[in-house]
């Protein structure tokens, strides 16, 4: 497959709009993550405690709520985890399909779509875009450009406040953001996504793909014949004498078949709908998305002509030749196990997470006491944290230390609310017999449940430290 890795500096694109399946998917998939984006803020999700937000981020509380799931600092592996399985998962995708995440789930993607749907809007298709860019200004063309820019930093604007609303109350931010009574944090967050998207998805749109995105700098370390990627098919398309228009001797698919030539009747529409300006008959190129508009265009011209699709199709470089392709490959199967193996690994431990989680810290400042008895205490800070969502009390014992004594202060049992924590002194003060010699004594606190949610007691190892 011949291929192509310099990009040649152009202006910036003016793609015609097309219609068809993949077009279709795309505006489905930009619709949802749209919905996904901007309406989950706003969606109220009611809890014995805590915000009533569905999705929340509370830093200060160090609380990541997610519907019914409660995530603490100390689940922070979760993040690596997920990060990890969305590795995985974007290489696994890459090595079947190619660049399919860039042409259809990328962020870059979705908001130059979005700004493209405005500029089509208020300017018109491709053909009137570029003629109101070659006329010179006045009225009109100072109206639509100033119209269109005003829409991107309208979205802009309503992106970056969207963001900052996962971080604290929507309703009671969006309120305090336009009375200017927001967290200095907030409008800084605002400016800086409203700034960046607006660049990037307004003036930069496909130079961010071109020059910018490292994905498509490491992609072709991914791709291999098999890979099921956006190809021309030469062989068909060019025969060979090369493809020709269909003018008045041409139209006939046979008499041109008769003469040498393809099925490719060089329109330049597989061209003129591309987000990026590539020419897929050129071969694979490093500015191919895959989002497949070009096959949209292609299959709409050869549905005119009345001929077979597929000219430009998903396929591999083994299909391109007859030849059969390999789904199934070590790469392929490594990257599938791994993304099995971290979303198995994701899921049980957020489905096996306690609610209740104990330590104990030794206070080692003395580490030991000797009192006027006798007996030598030991200090330990024991924190109680109680995760579920109700009230729940609990008492806290020595195990396997017999002849010690446990000393709470004040507390004879641990009563908690819904979702905190305590910090308890507890001291333990044990009668050293004579000719004991042994200066470290394993031990355990038992933490054991009296009321709530939580049933099973929770071990917590130390020792005990003596002359």
């Amino acid at each position: 497959m011949k291929t192509e890795s310099v990009i040649e500096p152009k202006s910036t694109l003016q793609p015609r709009s097309v219609e068809g399946r993949f077009r279709n998917a795309k505006t489905a998939i930009l619709v949802f993550a749209y919905a996904v984006f901007f309406l989950l803020p706003w969606v109220r999700w009611e809890r014995a405690v805590g915000p009533d937000q569905a999705i929340l981020f509370d830093i200060p509380g160090r609380r990541y709520y997610m519907f019914d799931l409660v995530m603490h600092a100390q689940d922070i592996f979760w993040l690596t985890a997920l990060l990890f399985l969305a590795a995985v998962l974007l290489f696994f995708v890459t090595t079947l399909f190619g660049r399919v995440f860039c042409g259809y789930f990328c962020f870059q993607t979705l908001w130059t779509d979005a700004f493209r749907f405005f500029e089509k809007f208020i300017q018109g298709d491709r053909v009137a875009r570029l003629r109101l860019d070659k006329q010179p200004w006045n009225a009109e063309k100072l109206l639509k450009k100033g119209l269109t820019h005003l829409s991107w930093l309208m979205l802009a604007l309503w992106t970056g406040i969207s963001f900052a609303l996962y971080w604290g109350d929507a309703f009671e931010l969006t309120t305090a953001f336009f009375t200017g009574t927001a967290p200095s944090a907030m409008y800084g967050t605002a400016i800086i996504l409203m700034t960046t998207t607006y660049l990037t998805a307004g003036w930069a749109k496909e130079y961010v793909c071109l020059h910018m995105c490292p994905y498509s700098r490491f992609q072709s370390v991914m791709f291999d014949q098999d890979t099921i990627i956006v190809s021309y098919d030469m062989n068909r398309g060019e025969g060979s004498a090369g493809r020709v228009k269909p003018i008045k001797e041409m139209r006939d698919q046979q008499v041109r078949q008769s003469a040498g030539h393809g099925d490719c009747v060089d329109c330049g529409l597989c061209v003129q709908v591309c987000p990026t300006g590539v020419d897929i008959r050129k071969g694979l190129q490093i500015g191919c998305i895959h989002c497949a508009l070009c096959i949209d265009a292609c299959d709409g011209i050869m549905d005119k002509q009345g001929w077979k699709r597929g000219l430009i199709r998903y396929t591999s470089e083994h299909g391109l030749e007859g030849k059969k392709t390999q789904i199934l490959k070590l790469r392929t199967v490594g990257y599938g196990l791994a993304t099995l193996l971290a979303t198995v690994y994701l899921v049980w431990s957020i489905g096996s997470s306690k609610l209740l989680e104990a330590t104990a810290v030794q206070i080692r400042s003395p580490l030991f006491v000797q009192l006027s008895d006798g007996r030598i205490q030991n200090s330990f800070e024991v924190k109680v944290n109680n995760k579920a969502m109700e009230a729940a009390r609990y008492q806290l014992v020595l195990d396997n230390f017999p002849g010690a004594e446990l000393d709470l202060g004040q507390f004879s049992d641990i009563q908690l609310k819904p979702d905190t924590s305590i910090r308890i002194l507890a001291k333990v003060r044990y009668n050293k017999l004579p000719g004991d010699t042994q200066k470290n004594r394993e031990f355990q606190f038992r933490l054991t449940p009296l009321e709530g949610k939580v049933k099973e007691a929770v071990i917590i190892p130390s020792h005990f430290i003596t002359p």
